[in-house]
């Protein structure tokens, strides 16, 4: 029997062309890609559901992706390396829950094995989702190395609550600020879901969904 697949994750963003309602970001960081400025740090902030942690791997994806063009920051989604994030595999790219990995010893975890070299492309990328969630020893230990990273490494700290983050960890990082999805914009991507499982769905119920959904494209998905 095939492994469900929520259909959040089954429609998350594959390409920056596809990451809803965050416009700014995205320009932003396909910016940075092309120009080969790419930042060792970003914080991104902004409620569930906004698209963070899809932007934090297409990032991630591009960085490493070995079929795409110079002048493009979209992955090509068939390299090895684009195929192993997209079925999370990739052992360049390193997510780590905040709200259950927060102590001093897994900072220190990840600190001892940062400078290993990227076992397949010229990125490492560590994404560490809710963020805010660390202890304050925990954040004094990663601040360390966000001052002097290695070259390879590339770090997108995911928070709901930037108010909570350090303002000398805020310093090192380039911040991005993920916006609430409107309505329509939640509206349209139900529609081309619903199309592409060949579902049904009552517009009124459509917008029910979008309404509850208060901004939030994973939780109306």
């Amino acid at each position: 029997m095939p492994e469900y697949q929520s259909l959040y994750r089954k429609y998350r963003s594959q390409t920056f062309a596809d990451l809803v309602g965050q416009d700014a970001s995205s320009r932003a960081l396909q910016g940075a890609i092309i120009s080969g400025r790419v930042a060792h740090a970003y914080l991104f902030s902004g409620s569930r559901g906004t698209g963070k942690t899809s932007a934090a791997r297409l990032l991630a994806k591009s960085l490493n992706c070995t079929g795409r063009p110079r002048s493009s920051a979209e992955p090509c989604n068939k390299c090895e390396s684009c195929l192993d994030v997209m079925s999370g595999s990739a052992l360049d790219l390193i997510e780590i829950d905040a709200a259950s990995n927060r102590g001093i010893d897994d900072v220190r975890d990840l600190r001892e094995k940062v400078n290993l070299a990227p076992a397949r492309g010229p990125y490492k990328v560590y994404i560490i989702d809710e963020a805010h969630g660390l202890t304050g020893d925990a954040f004094n230990a990663l601040l360390k190395t966000l001052e002097e990273p290695p070259p390879h490494a590339v770090f997108v700290l995911c928070t709901t609550d930037a108010q909570k983050m350090p303002l000398t960890v805020i310093g090192r990082c380039q911040h991005f600020v993920f916006r609430r999805h409107s309505e329509e914009l939640i509206i349209g991507r139900l529609t081309h879901i619903a199309k592409a499982e060949k579902v049904a769905v009552d517009p009124e119920a459509m917008q029910l969904i979008a309404r509850t959904a208060q901004g939030s494209m994973r939780d109306a998905v």
